[in-house]
């Protein structure tokens, strides 16, 4: 697929050259209850599957790369059962209750991209496990910064939903993002980006480039 005629610069603030801010869109629906499933939407699924998007995988921004990657919103939650420890396909379908279509083409990614290994534990037909790796296992501080978010401003009155014992000190805790230098947290008020070795010299020299990472 083409991308667009300037890459864009790569940060999630900004929106690509050419596009137009969204416009507001309507309001959120009522959340579902505790404990149901999200019903499932094959015909949904079946049309978002032959959608053609643009692809991000070679934008020079790892948050737009990652965001290629996961695709849309089941694969986080694919992620998270694992974390659960689910390993069957048939175990990830009835947690999330997604189509079987839409969790093989999730699974797979998942599986291509290294996240995730299959490990059989039948032979006759040939049934797998679907393992998280190294660079899956590596995932889990992402789905734990956006549990934080989602605590702090989507919980409401009841409190959260879920909440995390963390072993190694013995109490009840959430993620935070510090820096790994000084340990201090990394906001968006002291903290600024700046040109990695990864950057595309030829977009280093773009103005609008030079201006968004100026100091």
């Amino acid at each position: 697929m083409e991308g667009p005629a300037h890459p864009p610069v790569g940060l999630p603030p900004g929106h690509p050259p050419g596009h137009p801010r969204p416009t507001p869109g309507p309001p959120p629906a009522r959340p579902r209850l505790q404990g149901l499933k999200p019903r499932p939407t094959p015909g949904r699924d079946r049309m978002l599957a032959g959608m053609r998007r643009t692809s991000f995988a070679n934008w020079p921004c790892s948050i737009a790369r990652t965001m290629d990657l996961l695709g849309d919103w089941w694969t986080p939650l694919v992620l998270r059962e694992a974390f659960y420890g689910v390993r069957r396909f048939d175990a990830f379908q009835q947690s999330l209750g997604i189509a079987r279509n839409t969790l093989t083409d999730r699974l797979r990614r998942l599986v291509d991209e290294g996240l995730m290994e299959k490990q059989p534990y039948q032979n006759e037909p040939v049934r797998h496990d679907y393992v998280l790796t190294d660079k899956g296992r590596d995932f889990y501080g992402v789905l734990m910064a956006m549990n934080a978010w989602g605590d702090r401003w989507l919980a409401g009155e009841q409190g959260a939903p879920v909440v995390f014992h963390h072993e190694r000190c013995g109490r009840q805790g959430h993620a935070e993002v510090v820096c790994s230098e000084c340990g201090e947290p990394m906001t968006a008020t002291d903290t600024r980006p700046r040109l990695g070795p990864g950057y595309p010299p030829r977009l280093a020299e773009r103005p609008d480039v030079r201006e968004r990472f100026a100091d």
